[in-house]
C-alpha cells in the first residue's frame, strides 16, 4: 500500500473508477440494497433537457447538484429513483429541421408531408443522448440511462392528454385570439414567460411621425414609435384623459404639433442638456395652446396609409396606461401588434369582439398583399422602405434610433414580434392567488428567488397560452366541429379508440390528424382534431406525471411521492420548467409539486461573457474533465457563488486550485497515513486493527481536537445538507482538510513516523488519523465520489468485515465499512457527542492564531524559522481558562516546535495593561443610524478611551455617550496593540485584534547555534530524501568544513541532544573521524550559518582500532554492522597464516559514533 505515487493523477484514477462502477454495476445494487432494506422513498424529479445538443457547463452545474444531493439521500436511508429523462418535442428541434430542409414557410411542411417531417425530427432528437451518457457518467454523475422516459414515448403523451383533459374538465382552457409573443423564424407564438429567456441590447429605428387632425388645417398629432413597421396597421391614436397637452408652433418647419407638455424634449433633444435655460425656447417653439388629453378624445385624424379602411378607424382615444417617461405622450395604435393597443381598441370600439382585425402579416412575419409597397418583405426589413414611403409623404417629423434592450426567441435567437394569433389557454389568472400561495409552502435555496423574482412572476402571471401552430408535438386533444361549437377533450388512448373506433399506437399528428369522431349533437356529422400541438413547456411541467404513465400505470407509487422532494436547475428555470411545475400541479391537486428547490446561477465565461461556441470564450470540459479530473470540476463549481443563484466567471485556473489545494494536500496525508502504518507494522509485528475505544481514550491534545473537529463537521454537513445549503457545505469540508493536512498531520508528523520511540503513542495517532480520514471518506463522498471510492478501496482493508466481502458479500445488506464493496453504498457517519470538545476546538483555534502570528512577527524581523527565539508571548483577549490551560499545557509543546521557540507563556489579564494597549472604535455600519450627527464626537469620545477604560466597557458589555447607549460587544470594534518597551520585542496583533503574539528576538551566540543545527539538518533530510532512504534506513553522516573554522562541529556540539532525538542516536561527525572505507550515499556542499560545509550521508560502516594491522582492517572494512547481532561480539579472521580474534568494542565498533565515544574523541560527545 505504501507503494502509491508521490502525485496521484487523478483523471485517470478516475477513469478507472468509472470502470469499476460500470463493471459491477454500482449504481443500480446501490439501488437495490436500498429497496431490500425498505428505505423511505426519496422522490426526485430530473428536467428533461435537449439531447439536440451536447451538455455544457450550465448542465454539469445541475447535474453535479442533483447528483450531490441525491447521493446524500441515499447515503442517509433514503431510496432515491433517479431517472434520466428526454425532451423531445417542440421548437429546438423543428427549428434545427427547417434550417437543415431549408423551410421558411408552414406551407412547406403541409407539401412535404406532417409524417415525413415528424419522421425527419424524430430521426435526430436522440443524435447526442450517447454523448450525453458518456459526459455525465464520466462526471460521476449517477442517473438510470436504460430505464429513461422520452416526451415523445406514447406513454408519456397519454398522460400529457390526462392532464389537459382534467383543465379541460375544471373550465381551465378556452381558446380565444390574443396578442403573443410571436418567433417569426419558428412560425408559432410564444408564451410571456418564454419571451423573457433571451433579451439582448439591439438598435432599433425610432421615429417621431404626424396625423393632421381633421378640420383643423395644419395642425397635427405627433406619435413616436420604435416599430414603424406597424405603421400601415395604425387604428388609432392614444393619449392620457389626465395628462397636459400642448398645442405648438414648430418655428423651423411653420408645423403645428399637438403633444405632451412634458414630453417636448422628444422633439427637441437640446432641452435634456445642461446648458439648456427656458430662454432658449423662444427661438424653437411657440406654445399655442394647452388641454388635457381628455379634450382631445374623439378627435379624428389623417391616416398615415389608406390600406385599411373602416368609419370607426383613424379617432382619438384614452387610456391611463399611455406615460410621460418617452415618446410624446401620443401612442399609436395597431392592435393587431401590441397588447395594449388591442385592449384599448377593443375597449374604445375602434374594434370589435369577433370581428376582422386588420394584420397584414403572415404567420413568417412577411407582409401580404394588403400592403403592396412592402408585400413579401420580413417586417423588420421592411422598415427602412416604409420610413422612406413616410418621408416622401412629407409626415416624419424626426428619424433617428434607439439603443434598448428587445425580446428574442430563445431558440431561434432571432427578433420576436408581437403578433394577434389564435391560441388555446390555460386559465392561470383564475388561479393565480392559489398558486402564490402554493409557493410559501415551498422552500428554495437561495430564498430571495423565492420570495422576490418566483413570487413576483406568478403574482402578475397571466393565461398560459399552451398551443403552438407546429408539427412536431404531443397534439392538443381536443376534437371539435368548425365553429368549436361542440367539442370533445380526450384524456387517453382508450376513450379515443372508445369514441372514434380506432386504436392508435402512437400519438403524433400523422396519426392522430386522420381520425374522426361522430359528433352526438349533430348525427352524421363529424369531429376533427384541432390544428395545433402543446407547448413542449406544457409537457415539461406534464413530467411528473408522464414519466410515471400517471394515472394509467404507478398510481399509488405516484401518489405516495408527491409532491417532490428536490429538485434543481438553473436561475432561468423561475420562467420556465419551475413555473410549469407549478401551475400544472396547482390546477391539477392544488399543491405545488416539489417541496425543496435549488436555484443555480449561470456559468459565463472567464470575461464575464455569455459562454459562446462562436467565440470560443471557454475550455471545452471534457477536456478540462480529462485534465484535472471530474471531482475537481464538481468541487470547483459547488464552492462557488453560482450555487446561490449568481454568476460564475468559469476560470479554469480555479480548478487547478482545487486539486492544488485541496486534493494533494488531502492525497498526501492519506498516502502518509498508509506508509506510516506500515512501519508501525514492520516495527511492532503487529497488525493495525481500527477501533473507535482507542480513538476515544487518546490523551494527546490534538487527537481530542481533531477527532472533535471531525464530529463538528459531520453534525454540521448534516445540519446544513437538510436545509439544501450546498453552499454552506463546501467551504467547511475544504476548510477540515486544511486543518487535518496543514495542521493534524504536520504537527504530528514525526509521533506518527514513530520517531518519539512510543509505539503505543503512534498506534493512537494512526487510528485517530484512520478514523478521521474514514469519517471525511464517507461524508465527502456525496461531493466528490471518486477520491472518496479511491481512498475507501484502501481503508476498507484495515477493517475485520473485509473478510466478509469474498464471494459477493460486499454487494449485499447490512452494509458495513470494510465489506461493502463501494464507499457509495455505506451510510453516512452520525456524529458522535460524546466527542464533541468545544475546549479542545478553542485552544486548537488559539494555538493555530498564536503560531500564525509568530510567523508573522518572525517575518517583520526577516529571522529564519531554523534560527530559535528565546520566549513567545501571547496575550489574548478575554481567554477562558481552559484554552489558556491547554496552550500552556499539552499543546504547548507543539507552539515551540511550529515557532522554533525556547518557552512561550500567556500574559494574564490583570498583567496585559503592561504589554498591549485596548482600543475601541465605533462599527459605522451598526451605529450609523443610531447615532446620527452624533457620529463624529461619539466616535471621538469612543477612541480617546484609555486601556483600562476600554476593557471595563467590554467587561460591562455597554457604554453610554450624548444620551446614547451602546453595545461593546455588538457595536464597537476591539483591537489590542502591542506597548511594551523594548527593541528585542517583535509583535503583530491577528485582523480580529483579539490576539497579540510578541516575539524576544534577542541573538546570543545559543540561539546562532540552535539556529545552525536545524540548517544542518533540513540539510541532511534533503540528502536522504535526494538518495531515495525510508525513514528507517540507518545511516552515518559527516561533515567537513573550511581549515580554521569549526562553527559547524560547535552548533553540533552544543545541541547533541536534538540531533540524537532527530536521528535515533545519531549524530553528524567530523568527516576527520571517517572510516576510509565509507560509502558515500549522496553529498552536497551547502550553506550553514553561512560558511560552506561538505555534508555527506553514508552507509553504516565498521570503525576501528587504529592501531590494527592494515591487512586486518581491511578484513573489516568488507563487513556490515549489521552482520553482527551484539555488542561485544567476537570475530575471528587469519591473514598470513596468523589467527586473530577481535572484539567489538577494543578492537573494532559497530560506527564511528560509538568508536568515539568510546575513546573519548570528541569532547563533546
Amino acid at each position: 500500500m505504501a507503494s502509491l505515487p508521490p502525485a496521484l493523477n487523478f483523471a485517470e484514477t478516475e477513469e478507472g473508477i468509472v470502470k469499476k462502477w460500470k463493471d459491477e454495476n454500482s449504481f443500480h445494487r446501490q439501488n437495490e440494497l436500498s429497496l431490500e432494506r425498505g428505505d423511505e422513498e426519496y422522490t426526485f424529479y430530473d428536467g428533461p433537457p435537449f439531447a439536440t445538443g451536447l451538455p455544457h457547463y450550465g448542465h454539469i452545474l445541475a447535474g453535479t447538484i442533483k447528483d450531490t444531493v441525491t447521493r446524500y439521500a441515499a447515503m442517509t436511508g433514503k431510496h432515491v429513483d433517479r431517472r434520466a429523462g428526454w425532451d423531445c418535442h417542440g421548437l429546438p428541434v423543428e427549428y434545427e429541421i427547417d434550417q437543415k430542409l431549408n423551410i421558411t414557410h408552414r406551407d412547406q411542411v403541409l407539401e412535404m408531408g406532417i409524417d415525413k417531417y415528424n419522421a425527419t425530427c424524430r430521426g435526430i432528437v436522440t443524435r447526442y443522448t450517447k454523448e450525453w451518457e458518456s459526459t455525465i457518467t464520466r462526471l460521476g454523475r449517477w442517473i438510470d440511462f436504460e430505464n429513461d422516459y422520452k416526451t415523445m414515448d406514447p406513454s408519456f403523451m397519454e398522460s400529457v392528454w390526462w392532464v389537459f383533459s382534467q383543465l379541460f374538465e375544471k373550465d381551465l382552457v378556452y381558446q380565444g385570439y390574443k396578442v403573443m409573443p410571436y418567433s417569426m423564424a419558428c412560425g408559432t407564438p410564444l408564451s410571456n414567460f418564454e419571451a423573457g429567456l433571451n433579451y439582448k441590447d439591439v438598435s432599433d429605428p425610432a421615429v417621431v411621425v404626424s396625423f393632421p387632425v381633421v378640420g383643423e388645417e395644419g395642425v397635427s398629432f405627433v406619435a413616436w414609435t420604435t416599430t414603424p413597421w406597424t405603421l400601415p396597421s395604425n387604428l388609432a391614436l392614444c393619449v392620457n384623459p389626465e395628462m397636459k397637452y400642448i398645442q405648438i408652433l414648430d418655428k423651423k418647419s411653420g408645423n403645428v404639433y399637438i403633444l405632451a407638455e412634458t414630453r417636448l424634449p422628444q422633439l427637441y433633444p437640446a432641452m435634456n442638456k445642461k446648458k439648456w435655460k427656458p430662454k432658449m425656447a423662444e427661438e424653437l417653439y411657440e406654445i399655442q395652446k394647452k388641454m388635457t388629453g381628455k379634450d382631445l378624445i374623439g378627435k379624428r385624424y389623417k391616416p398615415l396609409f389608406d390600406f385599411f379602411k373602416s368609419d370607426s378607424f383613424y379617432q382619438v382615444v384614452g387610456d391611463a396606461y399611455v406615460t410621460d417617461d418617452a415618446g410624446t405622450g401620443v401612442v399609436h395604435q395597431s392592435p393587431a401588434f401590441g397588447e395594449d393597443d388591442f385592449r384599448v381598441c377593443l375597449a374604445n370600439g375602434i374594434i370589435e369582439k369577433g370581428g376582422n382585425i386588420p394584420c397584414p402579416v403572415d404567420s413568417n412575419g412577411m407582409f401580404t398583399d394588403e400592403v403592396p409597397p412592402v408585400k413579401g418583405m420580413n417586417v423588420k426589413a421592411a422598415d427602412k422602405n416604409l420610413i422612406a414611403l413616410i418621408k416622401e409623404k412629407g409626415r416624419m417629423v424626426d428619424s433617428g434610433s434607439l439603443f434598448h434592450s428587445y425580446p428574442f426567441c430563445w431558440r431561434s435567437d432571432t427578433p420576436l414580434i408581437y403578433k394577434i394569433v389564435p391560441s388555446w389557454f390555460v386559465k392561470v389568472e383564475q388561479i393565480r392567488d392559489q398558486i402564490v400561495e402554493n409557493n410559501k409552502q415551498t422552500y428554495w435555496v437561495p430564498a430571495h428567488v423565492k420570495e422576490v423574482r418566483f413570487h413576483n412572476w406568478l403574482s402578475d402571471a397571466r393565461d398560459w397560452a399552451v398551443s403552438r401552430n407546429r408539427f412536431w408535438g404531443t397534439p392538443l386533444p381536443i376534437w371539435a366541429n368548425e365553429d368549436l361549437s361542440e367539442m370533445v377533450c380526450i384524456g387517453s388512448i382508450a376513450q379515443l379508440e372508445e369514441l372514434s373506433g380506432i386504436k392508435v399506437e402512437d400519438l403524433h399528428r400523422e396519426t392522430v390528424d386522420q381520425i374522426e369522431i361522430p359528433s352526438k349533437k349533430n348525427p352524421g356529422q363529424v369531429l376533427r382534431r384541432i390544428d395545433e400541438v402543446f407547448d413542449c413547456w406544457f409537457e415539461s411541467g406534464s413530467m411528473p406525471y408522464a414519466q410515471k404513465h400517471y394515472p394509467f400505470e404507478n398510481k399509488e407509487k405516484f401518489e405516495g411521492g408527491f409532491p417532490a422532494d428536490f429538485i434543481a436547475e438553473g436561475l432561468d428555470q423561475t420562467r420556465g420548467w419551475f413555473y410549469t411545475l407549478m401551475v400544472l400541479s396547482t390546477a391539477l391537486f392544488g399543491k405545488s409539486a416539489m417541496k425543496n428547490v435549488i436555484v443555480n446561477g449561470l456559468v459565463l465565461a472567464e470575461d464575464g461573457k455569455k459562454m459562446s461556441k462562436r467565440l470560443k470564450n471557454y475550455p471545452d470540459p471534457s477536456l478540462v474533465i480529462d485534465k484535472y479530473g471530474a471531482d475537481a470540476l464538481r468541487m470547483y463549481l459547488i464552492n462557488s457563488p453560482v450555487v446561490r443563484a449568481e454568476e460564475l466567471k468559469f476560470k479554469e485556473a480555479g480548478v487547478l486550485g482545487v486539486v492544488k489545494e485541496v486534493f494533494l494536500p488531502w492525497y498526501n496525508a492519506f498516502r502518509f497515513f498508509l506508509q506510516n502504518v506500515e512501519r508501525w507494522e514492520t516495527a511492532t509485528g503487529k497488525k493495525l486493527v481500527p477501533s473507535v475505544e482507542k480513538v476515544k481514550s487518546t490523551t494527546n491534545s490534538t487527537d481530542i481536537w481533531i477527532s472533535a473537529a471531525t464530529q463538528e463537521l459531520i453534525k454540521f454537513v448534516h445540519t446544513e445538507m437538510a436545509a439544501y445549503r450546498l453552499y454552506t457545505v463546501m467551504p467547511a469540508l475544504v476548510q477540515f482538510v486544511t486543518q487535518l493536512t496543514n495542521w493534524y498531520v504536520r504537527l504530528n508528523r514525526d509521533r506518527l513516523k514513530g520517531l518519539d520511540g512510543d509505539d503505543d503513542d503512534t498506534e493512537s495517532g494512526l487510528q485517530v488519523l484512520y478514523d478521521v480520514l474514514l469519517d471525511v471518506t464517507l461524508i465527502m463522498a456525496p461531493f466528490t465520489p471518486f477520491i472518496t471510492e479511491f481512498f475507501y478501496q484502501h481503508l476498507r482493508k484495515f477493517q475485520p468485515s473485509y473478510a466478509e466481502a469474498a464471494n459477493g458479500g460486499g454487494i449485499t445488506n447490512p452494509v458495513k465499512p470494510g465489506k461493502s464493496d463501494s464507499v457509495h453504498f455505506l451510510t453516512l457517519p452520525a456524529y458522535d457527542e460524546s466527542r464533541l470538545n468545544t475546549d479542545a476546538v478553542e485552544a486548537m483555534e488559539a494555538l493555530q492564531a498564536i503560531v500564525e502570528q509568530g510567523r508573522n512577527a518572525r517575518e517583520k524581523r526577516n529571522i529564519s524559522l531554523r534560527t530559535p527565539v528565546k520566549s513567545v508571548v501571547a496575550i489574548l483577549r478575554k481567554p477562558s481558562e481552559k484554552v489558556v490551560k491547554g496552550i500552556t499545557g499539552p499543546l504547548k509543546t507543539y507552539i515551540l516546535s511550529e515557532l522554533n521557540a525556547w518557552d512561550f507563556s500567556v500574559v494574564p489579564t490583570e498583567e496585559q495593561h503592561d504589554w498591549v494597549t485596548l482600543s475601541l472604535t465605533p462599527d459605522f455600519k451598526a451605529l450609523g443610524k443610531k447615532l446620527g450627527k452624533k457620529m463624529k464626537s461619539v466616535g471621538a469620545a469612543i477612541k480617546a478611551l484609555g486601556h483600562d477604560e476600554a476593557v471595563k466597557c467590554l467587561e460591562d458589555g455597554k457604554l453610554t455617550l450624548e444620551g446614547v447607549e451602546i453595545d461593546t460587544t455588538t457595536e464597537l470594534v476591539s483591537k489590542l496593540n502591542f506597548s511594551k518597551e523594548g527593541d528585542h520585542w517583535e509583535a503583530t496583533p491577528s485582523a480580529d485584534g483579539a490576539c497579540v503574539v510578541a516575539l524576544d528576538c534577542t541573538q546570543d551566540a545559543a540561539i546562532l547555534s540552535a539556529g545552525m543545527s536545524r540548517e544542518l539538518i533540513n540539510h541532511i533530510q534533503q540528502l536522504r530524501k535526494g538518495a531515495g532512504l525510508d525513514l528507517s534506513d540507518v545511516v552515518e553522516v559527516f561533515f567537513h568544513e573550511e581549515e580554521g573554522i569549526t562553527q559547524t562541529e560547535d552548533a553540533v556540539s552544543n545541541n547533541v541532544a536534538t540531533f540524537e532525538t532527530k536521528f535515533k542516536g545519531a549524530v553528524p561527525l567530523p568527516e576527520r573521524l571517517a572510516p576510509a572505507w565509507r560509502v558515500v550515499l549522496k553529498s552536497d556542499k551547502v550553506d550553514v550559518g553561512g560558511s560552506k560545509v561538505t555534508v555527506s550521508v553514508c552507509r553504516p560502516a565498521l570503525a576501528v582500532k587504529d592501531s590494527l594491522d592494515e591487512g586486518v582492517k581491511n578484513i573489516l572494512s568488507t563487513k556490515e554492522p549489521s552482520e553482527f547481532s551484539s555488542a561485544g561480539q567476537s570475530f575471528k579472521c587469519s591473514l598470513d597464516g596468523k589467527e586473530f580474534e577481535l572484539k567489538e568494542g577494543a578492537d573494532f565498533w559497530l560506527s564511528t559514533a560509538a568508536k568515539t565515544k568510546a575513546n573519548k574523541t570528541l569532547t563533546w560527545l
